[in-house]
């Protein structure tokens, strides 16, 4: 069996040269292929879609580093996007030293798609260290703990701010992180302070969150580039944006590579079977 012996010893280089086409092409020529909206997703979508023009803020803490901004950053896009498109007011801030400059590149990516002006429609508040005092102190008076924004403006000076005070002035606070942020806002800003909180993570860390949801602490989440790709589609389909779907496409990229990983071991235990079967035959 010449086919047999062909597929057990295939150069293990062509595996990598199809895996890395596998990769590439979907992000030259996307397949588009069916993203089901999940409902805690969907959830995240509904109430920002809820929140009336020029109404409360959303907080948007980008809590995340440079590591895992391909499954974060799509979804950190398609949420500013979808607030700017309703004209929500927008506060981005971080938690994270290493998230400043992907924070600021987000809002402002998102805010110049929109025509926002900085300081009327958004403010970007950057990032101030100790994550607790933070949270908290955010709940009494959010200027007392940053009192100046991210280029050193003073808040006072901000349109934005003029009514923005604390929680009670936020509708919504959302957390992206790849780490245990959003546990502090749960504990901190929802506990005490009963601020309404949705959170975005990387898909590793999505199990771990979902205890969070089941007691309502979180209204929603979005997991990793699938949640990220749901997101991009509500975004897509309501008219807000017709940008580029990173995440959708990112998707594409990774379910090929599953279905040929699994292509690749199904054909390799054939062979192995096969193999064996053939030896004992020959014995």
């Amino acid at each position: 069996m010449n086919w047999l012996a062909r597929l057990s010893n295939i150069d293990r280089r062509m595996i990598f040269v199809l895996i890395g086409a596998a990769v590439i092409i979907p992000f030259f020529r996307p397949l588009w292929l069916p993203v089901h909206v999940t409902e805690h997703v969907k959830n995240v979508f509904d109430f920002i879609e809820s929140i009336p023009p020029d109404g409360q803020a959303v907080l948007v803490s980008m809590d995340y580093s440079p590591e895992t901004l391909p499954e974060l950053y799509p979804m950190n896009l398609a949420i500013l996007r979808h607030c700017f498109a309703r004209d929500v007011r927008v506060v981005g801030m971080t938690l994270d030293p290493r998230g400043i400059g992907i924070g600021e590149m987000a809002i402002k990516t998102s805010a110049d798609e929109y025509g926002k002006q900085y300081g009327e429609d958004y403010v970007y508040l950057g990032f101030r260290p100790g994550i607790v005092a933070v949270i908290l102190g955010i709940g009494e008076d959010i200027k007392r703990v940053f009192g100046t924004d991210n280029y050193g403006a003073d808040l006072d000076s901000l349109p934005v701010m003029a009514h923005l005070t604390n929680y009670d002035d936020i509708s919504l606070v959302v957390t992206l992180a790849s780490s245990t942020y959003p546990e502090s806002w749960i504990s901190y800003a929802n506990s005490r302070y009963h601020q309404l909180i949705a959170c975005g993570v990387t898909a590793v860390m999505a199990a771990d969150f979902y205890p969070w949801l089941q007691t309502g602490q979180f209204i929603g989440m979005l997991g990793g580039l699938k949640g990220a790709s749901e997101y991009e589609l509500l975004v897509e389909n309501a008219g807000y944006s017709r940008e580029r779907k990173t995440a959708t496409i990112g998707m594409d990229a990774q379910s090929v590579v599953h279905v040929l990983i699994v292509l690749f071991i199904v054909l390799g235990n054939i062979a192995y079977f096969a193999s064996r079967r053939s030896a004992g035959g020959d014995a």
